[in-house]
């Protein structure tokens, strides 16, 4: 099959899934809705006939039936109840499977006949059979589970960092007195030979003996049948049995899908791999693509014939079109943040179910444009955000309505520009952080001590949340409870270039914001030279340069004062240890240089160099790798002359 009409059956049908989860939506909460309704159907058409157009034959009959349903649904024969929409979803997922694995593999492999089977005992038997379909599809997860011996929704694996296979290990370390240092023992063993992905019970409940004859071990490996005789190296380690859990731990990411009768349980957003273009920008792209033929034809002219004054000026001709083709370029990789957050819904409302709340979940400003990159990047993060203000902080109905609440809350994602950056905020109105909590927890953790608390005002305390391991979870649950999500929040919206905030009102809700670029891979930066290496700082974090001459020593600490502020002094030779450190006069570094002070609002420190350079706008790639995260550095640049250099974080410097 032609990879690019399959390509764009996929692209579609994404498109088209986002689509009919939203509507069913609006259905599930109004079964008035006309047009709800006749979109659904729209939707449901269009998918059988693409399947069928391309060959699924067995995707196109799951898909006719949900289109005979929603039909009889549309006619009132039917009624619309949670358990008949809990089946329609199933069919959604279902197909959404399907999708993935021609993605993958070119082809479906998922069977569909059962679930078709339920949908048409729904159509002759009426909406009560729904009821027995939903309890079949939770007896056949419960029963994938007890083949297992252990619970796969506790796993939380990041199916990102998984390239390879994953290993189940049930691990009997035989007769011990002391179960959690053999524990503890065994694990580091195997952590020598494997990735350990995750463990049940939680590793420090392992360690602490806090487990019952046997526990859990998830590890990742390229070759499963290996696993076993590696083991037997482990001398803590009695027995152990080993199997493939590949399938039932990860979904997505070329990694065959959990089953579809799990309504909701991946809604991961997968990375944008297409954009619409407007034919104006094309025609635009288009023209700066003629100018620039057009000037380097003059170009290469006026050089053959030694002509500087030519080539002077068709430098410049050549600088405006770069420019106008970069703004063209950047504008045409924007795309509305509706590409990410259409999911959202349908995981707040199978989430809701699974925690037993009632929540109104609202999108505003989806229209705003972000660049692709960080679209896809932010993507999970505001997926943890929304998952945390679903368990806990919205509470239950009756919790709710003890305190004069509604019983349904209230979850909205408000979404607005200011000038180059967007602003993203998840609010909720349920029960909002408990200060004297976040502390007790921090001190429990070893987070922060209790004199450390004592000088931390509230908006300090709440930023506790986003440290590793920080949770205030009474029990672990597949939604959260782990310590993970929120640490993951913030260093990846900090990686952007971007920031995070939390206020809260006890008993009122919860905002999280998130402050990010809108496009990121063009800065303008400014390069200081520190002994033999050069730096870029970028412009928007530069709020003044000035000579060393007007530092002060407070307690020891070199600094200077700025409107009544003090900035303390960060050597940028002494942080990144750069030898050659003499200054262009021969003094030294300190009784010479220039002094960059930082932005108030980025970081109230001011930067010691040797000399300021020069202004630049430069293409920024992220750091890599083992160098990703790396203090005080956000990424590299390729100069001109073909030098790199490296562009500072001045907020983790």
């Amino acid at each position: 099959m032609d990879d690019q009409y399959l390509d764009a059956f996929i692209r579609e049908s994404e498109e088209e899934i986002t689509k009919l989860n939203n509507s069913l939506l609006d259905l599930e909460s109004d079964p008035g809705d006309r047009e709800a309704m006749d979109q659904i159907f729209r939707t449901a058409h269009t998918l059988k006939g693409n399947f069928g157009a391309m060959g699924f034959d067995e995707a196109s009959s799951l898909a006719h039936a949900m289109e005979d349903l929603l039909d009889e649904i549309r006619e009132g024969e039917i009624q619309v109840s949670p358990e008949v929409m809990d089946l329609i979803f199933a069919g959604v997922d279902q197909i959404e499977t399907i999708v993935r694995e021609i993605e993958s593999d070119g082809e479906p492999s998922a069977e569909t006949g059962t679930l078709v089977d339920r949908l048409r005992a729904v159509l002759e038997q009426g909406g009560g059979a729904a009821g027995a379909g939903s309890e079949a599809a939770v007896e056949e997860a419960t029963d994938r589970t007890e083949e297992s011996g252990v619970d796969f929704d506790a796993v939380d694996i990041d199916e990102d960092a998984v390239e390879d296979d994953v290993a189940h290990v049930e691990v009997d370390l035989g007769q011990t007195n002391m179960a959690g240092v053999d524990a503890m023992f065994a694990m580091e063993s195997v952590g020598e030979i494997f990735e350990v992905l995750d463990t049940v019970p939680d590793r420090a409940d392992i360690e602490d003996g806090a487990y019952e004859g046997t526990f859990d071990l998830f590890v990742e490996t390229d070759q499963i049948g290996r696993v076993d005789a590696e083991l037997e190296t482990v001398g803590r380690i009695e027995a152990a049995t080993v199997s493939e859990v590949t399938d039932e731990v990860l979904s997505g990411d070329g990694k065959a899908p959990t089953a579809a009768t799990d309504p909701g349980d991946d809604h991961s957003v997968d990375e944008i791999k297409s954009v619409r273009v407007d034919v104006a920008q094309l025609d635009d792209l288009h023209g700066l693509v003629e100018q620039l033929v057009t000037s380097r034809i003059k170009l290469r002219r006026a050089v053959e014939q030694e002509n500087l004054d030519s080539a002077e000026e068709t430098l410049s001709e050549l600088d405006k079109i770069t420019g106008n083709l970069q703004n063209t370029v950047m504008d045409m990789r924007l795309i509305p943040l509706k590409k990410i957050v259409g999911k959202f819904p349908r995981m707040v409302r199978d989430l809701s179910r699974e925690l037993g709340k009632e929540v109104t979940f609202e999108i505003e400003g989806e229209d705003i444009e972000l660049d692709r990159t960080i679209l896809t990047e932010i993507s999970d993060p505001l997926m943890h955000i929304i998952r945390n203000s679903l368990d806990h902080g919205i509470e239950t109905p009756e919790e709710r309505e003890q305190v004069g609440k509604p019983r349904e809350g209230q979850v909205t994602l408000r979404a607005s520009r200011e000038r180059d950056h967007v602003i993203i905020k998840v609010e909720d109105d349920g029960a909002g952080l408990d200060v004297e909590e976040l502390k007790q927890q921090a001190i429990k953790t070893g987070v922060r001590s209790p004199e450390e608390l004592e000088t931390m005002d509230d908006s300090a305390i709440y930023d506790l949340i986003f440290h590793p391991g920080f949770s205030t979870a009474e029990e672990v649950t597949d939604t959260s409870g782990r310590g993970v999500g929120m640490d993951v929040v913030h260093d990846t919206v900090t990686q952007l270039d971007g920031s995070v905030n939390v206020e809260s009102t006890p008993r009122e809700g919860t905002t999280v914001s998130l402050r990010l670029p809108v496009t990121m891979a063009i800065v303008k930066v400014l390069f200081v030279q520190v002994g033999d290496e050069e730096y870029g700082i970028p412009i928007k974090n530069v709020d003044e340069i000035t000579r060393t001459d007007e530092i002060k020593q407070v307690n020891g600490q070199e600094v200077i004062k700025h409107n009544d502020e003090i900035y303390p002094i960060v050597d940028l030779g002494e942080t990144f240890d750069v030898p050659g450190r003499a200054t262009a006069d021969g003094g030294s570094v300190e009784t010479g240089g220039m002094l960059v002070r930082i932005r108030g609002s980025e970081r109230q420190i001011a930067l010691r160099c040797d000399q300021v350079n020069s202004q630049e706008e430069v293409v920024v790639k992220p750091l890599e790798g083992i160098l990703s995260g790396t203090p005080g550095l956000s990424g590299t640049a390729v100069l001109g002359d073909g030098n790199i250099v490296h562009i500072l974080d001045v907020v983790t410097l």
